[in-house]
């Protein structure tokens, strides 16, 4: 069985939001990928972002200039 690691998952009001989140962090090498949203946490277009907890940690600052409203950021063991 697979070891579950801890990750900050992003979710989107919109799938638009989603994707520009997808291809603005991999313009900007920020790493993490899009992922269906946990049945953990409920979200609007159903797409989550999924980044390493130390990595959302080390990148928050630049996810944050990307300029993209993300309904929630939720940590959770995945």
């Amino acid at each position: 069985m697979r070891e579950k690691k801890d990750y900050m998952v992003l979710t989107f009001h919109t799938t638009t939001e989603a994707m520009e989140m997808e291809k603005k962090c991999g313009e900007q090498h920020i790493p993490g990928r899009l992922i269906p949203v946990p049945r953990a946490i409920t979200a609007g277009c159903g797409l989550a972002w999924r980044i390493p907890q130390a990595e959302y940690e080390r990148y928050q600052t630049a996810i944050g200039h990307l300029g993209i409203a993300f309904q929630q950021a939720v940590a959770l063991k995945l």
